[in-house]
């Protein structure tokens, strides 16, 4: 699955961004939420381990799950990711989280793309497991490019998160007990090379169009969409992309605007 292959590329660029950081480094708060770097590798650790036991493992996945979740009961889901891996942090972390999603990958690279796998919520297949898996490290690593005053190179395996965010048009509003509208509005973005992708029926009424690098933060929730430079028209769209969300979970409201940004 060239999924697999877009899934480890994001992984190895973002290990380049932070191979050279100090123990200390790893302790730096981003502006999602307020987690260090070591807690967003923790948490793409864990659930690279996660999906990999789906896949390789089901019977271990559900222990890890049933392990994890009964350990994250009176305590934050960060403190039970840390318990869950011993407190690794650091340079350590680091090492142990790219060795994982480098066997994580190569799993997903030769395993069937239409293989039902467990997850948390709905089975889903391989191919949307590593693809969401692709988007969390894309999403999540968002936050140390900008702590770390970084501008990331896209490159057009972010059409991978781009059809996440269109195909999560009607869930979001379902996940949050909302009527989902009779159609989406039309999604025209400019991918990195250049190369236009376009998503439903053209319309002048309701359309979202601009670069997919921004289309991908609003629908992750890296960015609001006022902190872009996405044209938006059309009632429908604007409120899609006030609460756009391409992740599972309940309901998670966008950042305010100018919260999430590079730090200078």
């Amino acid at each position: 699955m060239q999924q697999a292959d877009d899934f480890l590329d994001e992984c190895e660029a973002l290990h380049g961004l932070v191979a050279r950081l100090s123990d200390a480094d790893f302790e730096q708060e981003t502006l999602f939420k307020r987690w260090t770097i070591s807690n967003i590798l923790r948490h793409l650790h864990v659930w690279n381990i996660a999906a990999d036991l789906s896949l390789t493992d089901e019977a271990g996945f559900t222990a890890m799950l049933r392990g994890l979740m009964g350990g994250a009961r009176g305590i934050r889901f960060t403190e039970a990711e840390a318990a869950y891996l011993g407190g690794l942090s650091g340079q350590a972390l680091l090492s142990a989280w790219i060795a994982r999603a480098r066997e994580t990958a190569a799993h997903f690279a030769s395993a069937d793309p239409k293989a039902r796998l467990k997850w948390v919520g709905p089975d889903m297949s391989a191919r949307s497991s590593i693809s969401a898996r692709l988007m969390e490290t894309w999403a999540h690593g968002q936050a140390v490019y900008d702590v770390l005053g970084q501008d990331r190179v896209n490159c057009d395996a972010i059409g991978n998160i781009v059809r996440l965010g269109v195909n999560t048009f009607g869930w979001t509003y379902k996940n949050r007990r909302m009527e989902v509208p009779a159609a989406m509005p039309y999604v025209r973005l400019t991918a990195p090379s250049g190369v236009i992708w376009d998503y439903g029926e053209e319309s002048s009424d309701e359309r979202i169009e601009g670069a997919a690098a921004e289309f991908c933060q609003v629908v992750t929730q890296c960015r609001n969409i006022a902190d872009t430079q996405l044209r938006v028209t059309g009632e429908t769209a604007r409120e899609w992309m006030a609460m756009a969300q391409c992740f599972a979970g309940p309901p998670n409201d966008p950042p305010a605007p100018g919260r999430r940004h590079k730090s200078v």
